[in-house]
């Protein structure tokens, strides 16, 4: 009996495609048609990983734009993600699809043993609109230029993508909180840095 060496699981899929990356990568278009993937969680999931690699600089920069749009679309009620040609085109090279595989196997492999439909309700009517809401801003906040500013947001992301795939509720709670303790901080950071520069 041969043995089946075919991906399994979303990670897996990840994980192979890094494997057969030409040298200058896969543009984001590619990533998503090759992952055969359309829902918003797993196009959100791939695109918040590199973010959630500390010290990886300028992949997060290419994806937390689109991410912003995905989210936006979320808000909208689209159906299915879709990116403007601008973004679809956005390159992640092999070193870079590399270190994603990587990080998404070490920092969330665990996700893959625990997800399971729960607290669906979340999810149903407006609920997706709502988490996409938050989203924007946990994406957005990956701009912000401080240092490792990407890799909490983007954990906070990639949770909640991660949720929205497995339709776990508790798992997007669980991102949301992340994310909304990361906005929350920045937020006293720019009003206690506001308060110190006017000497309120």
């Amino acid at each position: 009996m041969t043995e089946d060496l075919s991906p399994h699981t979303f990670l897996q899929s990840i994980e192979y495609m890094a494997d057969e990356a030409p040298e200058e990568g896969f543009s984001l278009k590619a990533i998503f048609e090759r992952l055969d993937e359309r829902a918003f969680g797993a196009a959100l999931f791939i695109l918040a990983l590199p973010c959630c690699i500390p010290f990886l600089y300028g992949v997060p920069q290419i994806v937390s734009l689109p991410m912003m749009v995905l989210a936006g679309q979320m808000v909208a009620g689209r159906e299915e993600p879709w990116l403007p040609e601008k973004f679809a085109q956005r390159k992640i090279d092999k070193k870079g699809l590399t270190r994603t595989a990587k990080g998404g196997r070490k920092w969330f492999g665990w996700l893959e043993k625990i997800a399971k439909p729960r607290l669906t309700f979340l999810m149903a009517g407006s609920g997706e609109r709502v988490i996409g809401f938050f989203l924007v801003f946990f994406c957005a906040s990956i701009l912000v230029p401080l240092p490792s500013t990407n890799t909490v947001p983007g954990v906070g992301v990639a949770i909640v993508a991660f949720g929205l795939m497995a339709r776990d509720g508790l798992l997007v709670i669980l991102g949301s909180i992340i994310g909304t303790a990361w906005i929350a901080t920045l937020v006293a950071l720019v009003a206690l840095g506001i308060r110190t520069v006017t000497g309120a």
